[in-house]
Parts: structure tokens; C-alpha cells; sequence
């Protein structure tokens, strides 16, 4: 077989092993290989002889794992485990494998064997019964396991981020006639039909799961209130109620929502905001069916309270009593002004100067949401062009909320607003969006912000460490910075997990090239230790709260004389 003296390798262990084999010199070549690696990788003894055994490799496992397994080998003198590698048509396979030193008298390694067998199959029915024991089998949906796990993991989530969640519980109205009418063949297929329409309606990280029979599931994650879960809602009874063809038959069915939201004023467990949608789907059943209810009083009265609210907010863009005020962001090494982030206010008639957290959600679902929105973007134009006047050069960065940015013709509309303010370079203006806004449809907002770069206006992830992202899709996301959420600034002095995250951040943003922005500075031991992690670019209460337009430039004279972090 090729082998030389010092293998320690039987010829017979060649010719009748089922595992592969491959013996390398102490450097790592190739020395021989049996008919079980060819028959396992497809590549022949002349193709492996004289290669280092990583030309199988299937990109799978990062440098920690080959750097565990040569620690092993150094150490202990072998290593067992588990590996994906790729054979020669190019298939990824799972191999166990035990790779063994073999020393010379005086202890030094002179070869290495490698022992693997392809696991391939038992990996796949590992997988198989996973998927069983969490997946409805005619469905593909969750099932009730699945459904628990994700539940109390969006709950644990919610109470991480502040977003809440809503639990609704499906009843199907009038399957029981269709099923026992037509039979099981025919309910069966509506199940699967209507499963199908109602996952296409919920958005990416929201769960859809079957309990059984014609009960479902579902869980919305992400909700700023509960005002932004009434168009899923909307269409989850749309989706339901799609007819189906059987053999000749139009099949239709409706369906009755039970809705409860997380959190709550008591803590709540996973089981019981189930009952608690399960009890609000009965009174909707009691109402008439083919509608929703939501399970609180209180809160139901507020989703009808939403129309007075909603009209309320559009006199007042009629009455110009919307305003913007800016909060500056500094470069904390030279004490620069490098920009402001342009914040929405409310002078509201009654209640005075609003934050916009007491009424922008009340618009996000709404069409009034891209009106309000453009609003911003035009006034803050507006008041570039006003600092130019003043020879006062401020870029000015603005939220844009996720309806807003799904418009299809936002960028039309965005170059229109550029073209009533002639004079301001779209250098100097930046948007910035929720990483869950750009998640939703990250293949039409990638290319958004593509043609909106080519214009000259880049884009900013504000919170970012707050979502799901992934890094596949902050490749894809070809934004100019990530913006850390200020809890995790505020925080960081006392919370170790928080500067962890922190560094990790802002790690992350250094490797895919982009800049970093902390917002939530309070004092100068935060501007410190941010400067020491690699973050220059801030905002915060500590350097500025966010102020009326007016007042900017004599805050820019006297910062620039003496910024906090050079106070002795």
C-alpha cells in the first residue's frame, strides 16, 4: 500500500477497514490512504498522496476548531470529534473522526493516523427526529413544544429590549362542517392551505404554530405598543378566510382571534398569556366571529380610543405643531461637532413640548407615518440650508421608521425633497433605521440604501445590538455606521456583560468597515472609556440634550472652547 516503516499501520487494516484512513508525516503531507478514504471522499491515492489533509476541508469549522484539535494532539496526543468535510464533487459530509500521534523512541512525532468514518446519514435522522419532535407532521408548523420554547424566548427578549409581544390564539370557524362534509382528505388539505396563507402574512422572526385540530398560534414579536400589531391581525383573518378548490368545491372558512400582550402589569407566565388569548378567541367567537379581541379591557379601549388619537395627530401637522430639535454628536477625541441627530417634538397646544414617544406610535402602522416622516426630512433640509446661511456647516442624520422606508418610491421621493433644497450637498445628510425596520424586506431596503449611497446619502443602524441580526445580514445591509443603543453605554461602567457587548460591537463594526457611534453618554467616564474601546463618534445627555435649532450655534462656540473630557 505504500506505507512506510515507522505507520505503524497493518497492511491488512488498509485492505479491510471500513473507516478511512490517511497517514501523514509529521508535518502533515500525505503519506498513504486506503480504498475506504477514496470511497468515502472520491478522491483516489494518487490525488490525496503528497496534499495536507486540509484540501478536504468544508469551510464549516473556523480556526478555534482546528486550533482545539492540534491543542488535543500536542497535548494529549490525539483527538476524537466530530467534522464536516467536503468530498470531491463538491457534497459537505459529517465524519467522526480520531486523528492519533505516533512518536519515534525518543518520544518526537513522526507520523500521524487519521481514522474517520462518514456519519452523514445518522446526522440526517438525528435531524429527522428533531424536526419531529418539534414540527406539526402535517403542517411543518411548530407544534405546542416549539411553540413554548419560542414564546418564552421572545418574552426573555422583550423584557431585554422594552419591546413588547403580542400571543394570539387561532380558532378556525366552521371547519368541523367542512371536515365532516367532505372528510378528512379535504380538512386536511385546508389546514396546509391556510397555514400556508397565514405564515406568509406574519413577518420575519414572528411564530406561527399548530396546537392541534383547527387551533393555531401565533406569536409577534418586536411591537413598539399594541397599535402595531392590528394590521397583522388584519391579515391573519384575511388569510384564513382564502378559499379553496376540492374536487369541484369552493371550500372557505373564517376564523376568530383571542389577542393578550406581554408585558403586563404582573408578571406573567408563558401558559397563562396562552389561556389569556385562548379566553379573548372565546368572546370573539361570542361576538360573531371572524374578528379579534383583545383580551384587557382597558386595552381594548384603546385600540378604539386609536381613530380619535390618529385624527388628532393630523390637525396638528396641519397646524405646524410638530418641531425638531437636534442633539449634537461630537468626535470625543478632538472635541469636534461632527454632526446632529434631528429628534421630533410635539407643541402640543394642551399638553405642551411632547417627546416622541407619547405619540409617534400611535402613527407607525398608519399612511400618516410617511407623511410625518417627510415632514422631518424637509424641515431638517430646510434648517441645513439656515446653518449654511450662518456659515455654521452641521450634517444632520434623521430617523426614517419602517413604513416609511418600504414605500416603493421612497428614493423618488426622498430626491424630490432634495430638489426643493438646491443647496445641500446630500453628503451632509444621513438616515437612520431600526435593525428590525431593515430586516423586514432586507433585499428591497439593501437596495434602497444602494441607490441612496449612489446619491450621496448614507445609512445609519441606530440601537444596533437590540435586534436579531446576523452577520450575514450586516454584509448585505451596506450601511456607513452602526449606532449603539444607549442602554448599553449607560451601563457599561457598572455591567460587565454590557461593556462585553460593547467591545464586541464595536469589533463588529471595525471588521465589515464601518463607523461607530455611541449614543447615551452621560458623563466623562463613559466618553473615556469609549475612547480607550475605539468608539470616537458620541451623543448623550453628558455632551448635549437636544436642543431647538436656534440654539446650536452659541452651544457649538462654547463647546468647542471646552469640551467635558479635557476638564482636569
Amino acid at each position: 500500500m505504500g506505507i512506510t516503516a515507522g505507520t505503524t499501520v497493518p497492511a491488512s487494516v488498509f485492505t479491510y477497514a471500513r473507516e478511512g484512513i490517511t497517514v501523514t508525516d509529521a508535518q502533515g503531507t500525505i503519506l498513504a490512504v486506503n480504498a475506504a478514504f477514496t470511497r468515502i471522499t472520491g478522491y483516489s491515492r494518487a490525488e490525496a498522496l503528497g496534499k495536507n489533509p486540509n484540501f478536504l476541508k468544508s469551510g464549516r469549522q473556523d480556526a478555534a476548531f482546528y486550533g482545539n484539535m492540534w491543542n488535543g494532539l500536542r497535548n494529549a496526543g490525539f483527538w476524537t470529534g466530530e467534522i464536516c468535510n467536503r468530498r470531491k464533487d463538491g457534497e459537505v459530509y459529517a465524519a467522526l473522526l480520531t486523528i492519533s500521534a505516533v512518536p519515534d523512541a525518543q518520544g518526537k512525532v513522526l507520523r500521524y493516523v487519521a481514522l474517520f468514518s462518514d456519519i452523514s446519514d445518522l446526522k440526517a435522522h438525528e435531524r429527522q427526529l428533531e424536526h419531529l419532535a418539534h414540527f406539526d407532521a402535517l403542517t411543518n408548523l411548530p407544534n405546542r413544544l416549539l411553540k413554548a420554547d419560542r414564546l418564552q424566548q421572545a418574552m426573555a427578549q422583550a423584557r431585554r429590549t422594552g419591546q413588547g409581544l403580542a400571543v394570539v390564539y387561532i380558532d378556525l370557524d366552521g371547519f368541523k362542517a367542512i371536515n365532516d362534509q367532505y372528510g378528512h382528505d379535504a380538512g386536511d388539505l385546508m389546514l396546509v392551505a391556510l397555514a400556508k396563507h397565514m405564515q406568509a402574512v406574519l413577518r420575519e422572526g414572528d411564530t406561527l404554530a399548530r396546537l392541534g385540530g383547527d387551533e393555531f398560534a401565533a406569536v409577534l414579536v418586536n411591537l413598539g405598543n399594541i397599535y402595531s400589531c392590528k394590521p397583522l391581525l388584519d391579515r391573519l383573518i384575511t388569510a384564513a378566510a382564502e378559499p379553496m378548490s376540492f374536487k369541484g368545491h369552493r371550500l372557505q372558512v373564517s376564523a376568530s382571534l383571542g389577542v393578550t400582550f406581554y408585558p403586563q402589569a404582573q408578571e406573567m407566565e408563558a401558559d397563562q398569556l396562552l389561556r389569556q388569548a385562548d379566553q379573548a378567541m372565546y368572546q370573539a367567537k361570542l361576538a360573531g366571529k371572524n374578528r379579534y379581541m383583545i383580551f384587557d379591557t382597558k386595552q381594548d379601549n384603546t385600540v378604539r380610543d386609536w381613530h380619535e388619537e390618529l385624527h388628532h395627530m393630523e390637525q396638528a401637522l396641519r397646524n405646524n405643531e410638530f418641531v425638531l430639535h437636534y442633539q449634537p454628536k461630537v468626535n470625543l477625541r478632538t472635541g469636534q461637532l461632527v454632526g446632529a441627530e434631528a429628534l421630533i417634538r410635539w407643541q402640543h397646544p394642551k399638553k405642551g413640548l411632547l417627546a416622541p414617544a407619547a405619540f409617534l406610535p400611535i402613527v407607525e402602522e398608519h399612511a400618516l407615518a410617511v407623511e410625518l416622516g417627510e415632514w422631518v426630512i424637509d424641515s431638517a433640509l430646510h434648517q441645513i440650508e439656515t446653518w449654511q446661511a450662518q456659515g455654521l456647516h452641521v450634517p444632520v442624520s434623521v430617523n426614517v421608521g419602517a413604513r416609511q422606508l418600504q414605500q416603493t418610491d421612497f428614493v423618488a421621493r426622498l430626491r424630490a425633497l432634495f430638489a426643493r433644497h438646491p443647496d445641500v450637498n446630500p453628503t451632509d445628510f444621513s438616515l437612520e433605521i431600526l435593525e428590525t425596520s431593515a430586516l423586514q424586506d432586507i433585499a428591497y431596503v439593501s437596495q434602497v440604501i444602494e441607490e441612496c449611497r449612489q446619491m450621496g446619502v448614507v445609512f445609519s443602524l441606530d440601537d444596533f445590538g437590540t435586534g436579531y441580526s446576523s452577520l450575514i445580514y450586516l454584509r448585505r445591509l451596506r450601511v456607513a455606521s452602526l449606532k449603539i443603543d444607549q442602554g448599553f453605554v449607560r451601563d457599561m461602567l457598572d455591567d460587565p456583560d454590557d461593556l462585553a457587548i460593547l467591545k464586541g460591537i464595536i469589533g463588529l463594526a471595525l471588521a465589515f468597515r464601518h463607523d461607530v457611534i455611541a449614543e447615551g453618554v452621560e458623563t466623562k467616564a463613559h466618553a473615556m472609556q469609549l475612547l480607550q474601546l475605539g468608539c470616537e463618534v458620541a451623543q448623550g445627555y453628558g455632551i448635549a440634550r437636544p436642543m431647538p435649532p436656534s440654539e446650536i450655534p452659541g452651544w457649538t462656540t462654547a463647546w468647542q472652547s471646552e469640551p467635558i473630557w479635557q476638564e482636569p
